[in-house]
């Protein structure tokens, strides 16, 4: 893995890309230097090998998602590739950064994980709740280390070196027999700390596009109104003392003398077969089923609700709304029960 000192690929044009190959560089360099001061004393490395092959890989995986060619700011709709695309490349990169972490932690003497520890406990205690197992775990072992919360400072250590080095062996015998437990913990913190990520990312999507889609509504709203202003009715009348006005979006009228008229009708009808005939207010006349009457005649809203019966159907048609004038029949057809309310 050792190579000539060259320089650090970049820089290129997304934040997270440059922070990714800067923290490859990190790590191949701590690998190089651990290998280094195996290999200077004598240590065996044939299974150090294969973890060193295996950092490489994951480190070239996340370099390739870091200046990957097809995301080039030249495309076309940059924005959206970047919302759409930008996401399986950053997980690629960070989560192959993360596993070359801890592989490197894997490789490296007891030394260094030691002299990191605190730098991991902090990583562990952000990303893990308090219950994991894994947190549970590796803040037992930062005890046994004797590494504790700013807010517990350890307690001075004596000032003889012979128990100072016997302490220490003790430490490094420790991160030994806890390696495995060490790595675990820091991996799943990896791995939650980035499902944080993807999560945020997630939401900042779903509101870009909505964002993005309420502005199209709006303007499409907009155009209408103004080619045809009478399309969308958006004007109301409400009433107040017997006095009304007109209300718009850009306007209001004087008031003016409410029309006194029905607000509500309810007709109990029986159905027995054949067209049926209704005109509220002087509106052009429905001829059909009543069942299939519109919601809206002459400014009422109209609704039918009906039931089957022997030979026929009965039901209810009720009518809200300013009405002056109603008219109804049919063949075959009876009404009851007719009942208006102001």
């Amino acid at each position: 893995m050792m190579s000539d000192i060259g320089s650090i690929q970049g820089p290129v044009w997304v934040a997270w890309r440059e922070g990714t190959l800067t923290r490859a560089e990190e790590l191949e360099a701590l690998c190089d230097w651990e290998m280094a001061k195996a290999g200077n004393g004598n240590t065996a490395q044939g299974t150090d090998q294969i973890l060193v092959e295996a950092i490489q890989r994951h480190l070239n995986a996340a370099r390739e998602a870091a200046t990957k060619e097809a995301l080039k700011p030249n495309r076309r709709l940059v924005l959206i590739r970047r919302i759409f695309r930008n996401g399986p490349l950053i997980e690629r990169a960070q989560s192959n950064l993360d596993a070359a972490e801890a592989q490197l932690l894997n490789l490296a003497p007891a030394r260094y994980i030691l002299g990191q520890m605190p730098c991991l406990l902090r990583h562990v205690q952000c990303h893990l709740p308090p219950t994991d197992p894994a947190r549970r775990e590796f803040e037992r072992i930062t005890r046994r280390l004797g590494i504790n919360d700013p807010d517990s400072p350890s307690p001075q250590n004596s000032d003889d070196q012979e128990l100072k080095e016997k302490e220490r062996k003790e430490k490094k015998d420790t991160v030994e027999a806890e390696r495995g437990t060490i790595v675990t913990a820091v991996r799943a913190a990896s791995s939650a700390a980035l499902r944080e990520r993807v999560r945020l990312r997630n939401f900042r999507n779903v509101v870009v596009v909505t964002a993005v889609l309420m502005a199209v509504l709006a303007i499409g709203v907009a155009i209408t109104g103004f080619l045809s202003p009478t399309l969308i009715p958006l004007c109301f009348a409400p009433e107040a003392s017997g006095k009304a006005y007109v209300v718009c979006p850009t306007a209001q009228s004087a008031t003016f003398p409410a029309q006194p008229g029905t607000q509500v009708a309810d007709i109990d009808f029986l159905d027995m077969g054949g067209f049926e005939n209704i005109s509220v207010n002087g509106s052009p006349m429905f001829t059909g089923d009543i069942s299939a009457v519109p919601g809206s005649l002459g400014g009422a809203a109209v609704s039918v609700s009906s039931t089957p019966a022997a030979g026929g159907k009965t039901g209810l048609v009720t009518l809200a709304g300013a009405i002056q004038k109603l008219r109804v029949g049919g063949q075959e057809f009876w009404i009851n029960n007719v009942c208006a309310m102001e």
